[in-house]
């Protein structure tokens, strides 16, 4: 029997679409890299009985990246980039070990079928899993097709056998344009951040961002933002004059009129005409009208509306309600959220999601009353030819769902049942008065139908006060005229919703990497964001656009960006060819980076005005080993220390604390020792400035603390306070904390392990012994008396945390807490292989290094 293997983008919609497929009778185990399952059944195939094998990768399987030396900042001239820097595909994520899961799956297997999402990235990550999953499939006889693709816009029933049934190709062109633009943005991105990071975080101590990051998205992005902010700072506001008459509609009622003049800049005529109107007692009916007019329903939802809607009713940020969409998608309650259409074709069966909400409690009598009476066509959008609309795929409830996730639903729901609802239809009145030489304007609305407002409250007609009823020639008292004096007002920030707007105008970005621009502007310190999800420039954001502006206004203006999106586009058409767009567009912005070098002074002297030198930065910490001066710790990101004698900068260890250590020296280079610490959760060490920039052993690494050190002697060193091998990353190794009394830490030098013991002991020392049964460091303990938890009342005692039963109930295993507020519950916080908070007794290690080859680390001493 032949093999079938299944590859989705995720491992829940693989789990999803198996058990679709299986009709539930699947087997299912995990993989070897423990992130994937494997879902097996059996069923036909071409018209062949088959056993079928559906597992899945976690996003893109590949990224692009520099080989060797070119990724290292201070070996390189960042023009080199653009064209001599060699790149390579390399594992997106080497922990996973993906390309040796799909083999160890794809091994022996007949046909691959690609379940991956239906957009340009989907397809790029077809060819990723091909490349590593063809060599080892079984070949091919003669003409036989064994690689298939289906496409899908949705995880229902229906749509997951009609892809299966209607099997077609990966389409290589689009994955040529998304390995186009990931080069592009790599050696563009790349070449200018890291010259313009290096410049002027070596010149100035406040910048407060630890990379001065350069996109050709994220730029013109950040433009925008700025422009609005000038706009803003030259604002000069107008005084104006408007008229504003009441007449008395009946006895307990007025009628507030609106001047036609609308306003006027010049005091004396406004009060000529308030002069004018005040010699009349009565205002004469000029004109009386009444129109029926309909608002229009909405057009079907696309990903830029849906973003825009969050941000500015839910209070969403875009990459937020992008993550929510993609949960709800993967769960079968949404279609796909990435799409920039918003017509639905002909066939689209509009009654099947609808009937799915026919019993919802919040929209049910709506949904009902439309199914009886029939549904109204949507109006015909933009089809880009990509995804249907966004669409609910199943009802849920706010229980079932809960917070953002609920929010969103409901909006995307109550979006497609306003889609094929009525427009909201209403009777707008106007009377046209005459007060003297002047004519005023009273106007109201009456709701005729609601239409598909019942169902968007939010967007309905406001009630307005019912006009009295009156014909040409009636006269009105005249209540009141008067003359207010106003101020033209500055345009404020802009919203979030605002700045997708325009990124989608001017063609910056796509309606997936939108989200991930605005992000990257606000985590790099360029903005902020303000209430009403308003995006206000920093300062750094300010100069860095005013700077390009005064050297090459194309490196933010959005224009250059666009003709490169579209060039992309032509790749993925099939029209473009992608070695000349590449070689043309790296060759456009290699000279443009040439001449930003060399006019880096016009933007130099814009930070000279906002910033502060290094040498007035900081405050002094610990001594220089070379001139034995203080050194400045400047707080600011990047941390790091400036000795302004020596005009020298050294690099710290970031999102921790730092303060000095007990006045102790580096027995290498006399530099005082500062101690970084990640809170009192987490772990801290020790480490020499000069020594993490400038490693002195051949086998140790920049960025390295004395946790790490190999120096043989030294009474910080790793030699001396290493205890044995971390219990689960493969190269670390647990030492002792000697700062973390009287709550001892024992943590690991690689990852964020961290093993507490001996709490209350008066001393814990790393004994010169070792363990006979895992050559781990015997660690030598003294309690206070009254304290003790040794039996007997003993205060002393001298043995392995790993193996010793004494020691083993005092001591508990967790992880580390990071104490930066970006790593709190994101993405990027720093966990190990096990849950964030689990503690439990700690498990025997590895051995231990050998301390002959400890020692013999001397002789490579540089």
């Amino acid at each position: 029997m032949k093999t079938v293997l299944m590859v989705a983008e995720k491992p829940s919609l693989a789990q999803s679409i198996a058990k679709i497929l299986s009709r539930g009778t699947m087997a299912s185990h995990k993989g070897l890299n423990g992130a994937c399952s494997v879902h097996e059944y059996t069923g036909t195939f071409a018209g062949q009985p088959v056993h079928f094998k559906m597992t899945s990768v976690c996003g893109h399987v590949m990224t692009l990246d520099f080989l060797g030396k070119y990724n290292k900042w201070d070996k390189v001239d960042p023009a080199e980039l653009f064209s001599q820097a060699p790149t390579e595909k390399k594992e997106a994520n080497p922990k996973l070990n993906m390309v040796k899961f799909l083999q160890v799956e794809g091994r022996g297997c007949d046909y691959i079928v690609l379940w991956l999402d239906c957009d340009k990235e989907g397809e790029n990550i077809c060819f990723e899993v091909l490349d590593a999953v063809l060599p080892v499939m079984n070949k091919a006889h003669g003409s036989e097709k064994t690689v298939f693709r289906a496409r899908f816009s949705s995880i229902t029933d229906t749509d997951i056998c009609n892809a299966m049934a209607r099997l077609g190709e990966p389409d290589h062109n689009e994955a040529l344009s998304v390995d186009a633009r990931q080069e592009l943005d790599l050696r563009i991105g790349c070449a200018f951040t890291r010259f313009q990071t290096k410049y002027f975080q070596g010149k100035y101590g406040d910048l407060d961002s630890s990379l001065i990051s350069f996109g050709p998205c994220q730029t013109p992005t950040l433009g925008f933002c700025v422009e609005r902010h000038d706009k803003i700072q030259s604002f000069k506001p107008e005084t104006y004059w408007v008229l504003q008459a009441k007449v008395n509609a009946d006895k307990d009622r007025a009628l507030l009129l609106d001047w036609d003049r609308v306003r006027v800049f010049d005091r004396e005529i406004a009060q000529m005409f308030l002069n004018l109107t005040k010699l009349e007692n009565t205002a004469q009916v000029k004109a009386t009208s009444k129109k029926e007019k309909a608002k229009q329903r909405p057009l079907a939802l696309n990903t830029v509306e849906m973003l825009r809607v969050a941000s500015s009713s839910l209070g969403m940020g875009p990459q937020h309600a992008m993550q929510t969409a993609e949960r709800l998608y993967t769960q079968g309650y949404i279609s796909y959220p990435r799409t920039e259409t918003t017509h639905y074709p002909e066939n689209f069966d509009l009654k099947g999601p609808l009937r799915q909400q026919a019993n919802h409690p919040y929209w049910a009598n709506t949904v009902k009353q439309l199914l009886a009476e029939g549904i109204n066509r949507p109006r015909k959008g933009h089809d880009a030819g990509d995804h249907p609309p966004i669409t609910p795929m199943k009802a849920a409830t706010e229980a079932e769902l809960g917070g953002d996730a609920w929010r969103l639903y409901e909006y995307i729901t109550r979006h497609f049942i306003a889609t094929v609802s009525y427009d909201c239809k209403y009777l707008q009145s106007t009377i046209t008065f005459q007060i003297g030489p002047e004519h005023f304007t009273c106007s109201g609305k009456t709701v005729l139908s609601p239409g598909f407002t019942e169902i968007m409250p939010w967007q309905s007609v406001p009630p307005e006060e019912s006009l009295p009823t009156c014909q040409r020639g009636d006269a009105f008292a005249v209540n009141e005229v008067k003359m207010l004096e106003k101020q033209t007002s500055p345009p404020d920030y802009l919203t979030e919703a605002e700045l997708i707007t325009l990124m989608e105008k001017h063609g910056i970005g796509t309606d997936a990497s939108i989200p991930v621009h605005i992000n990257n502007i606000c985590q790099r310190n360029y903005v902020t964001v303000e209430s009403g999800r308003r995006l206000k420039p920093t300062n750094l954001g300010i100069v860095l656009v005013h700077g390009y502006y005064k050297i090459d206004a194309e490196l933010v203006l959005p224009t250059i960006r666009s003709a490169v999106e579209k060039q992309l586009n032509l790749i993925a058409h099939g029209r473009a060819d992608y070695r000349q767009v590449l070689g043309h567009t790296l060759d456009v912005f290699k000279r443009k980076f040439h001449y930003f070098v060399d006019s880096i002074a016009g933007m130099d002297e814009l930070m000279e005005v906002s910033f502060s030198p290094l040498a007035a930065t900081g405050k002094p910490l610990s001594r220089c080993g070379k001139c034995h001066r203080f050194m400045k710790y400047i707080q600011a990101k990047p941390s790091r220390l400036h000795c302004s004698h020596c005009d020298e900068t050294y690099t710290l260890p970031q999102n921790g604390t730092i303060k000095l250590y007990k006045e102790l020296r580096c027995p290498l280079d006399d530099f005082e020792l500062v101690l970084w610490s990640s809170g009192s959760r987490g772990k801290s060490y020790p480490l020499c400035p000069y020594c993490y920039n400038h490693p002195p052993f051949r086998d140790m690494k920049k960025g390295m603390g004395c946790n790490e050190c190999t120096h043989p002697t030294c009474q910080h060193s790793l030699s001396m306070l290493g205890v044995g091998q971390c219990v689960e990353c493969e190269n670390g190794v647990l030492v002792l904390d000697p700062t973390s009394g009287p709550k001892w830490k024992v943590a690991c030098n690689r990852c964020n392990v961290v093993a507490h013991c001996f709490e209350n002991a008066h001393r814990v020392r790393v004994a010169a012994d070792t363990c006979r049964t895992c050559e781990a460091a015997l660690l030598d303990v003294d309690f206070n008396k009254a304290k003790s938890p040794l039996p007997g009342g003993e205060t002393q005692h001298t043995g392995c945390v790993f193996c010793d039963p004494v020691f083993q109930e005092l001591v508990e295993l967790k992880h580390a807490a990071a104490c930066h507020p970006m790593h709190r519950g994101g993405p990027g916080r720093r966990q190990g292989r096990g849950r964030a908070r689990g503690r439990r007794p700690l498990g025997k290690p590895g051995p231990r290094r050998p301390k002959d080859k400890m020692s013999a680390l001397a002789a490579y001493f540089v």
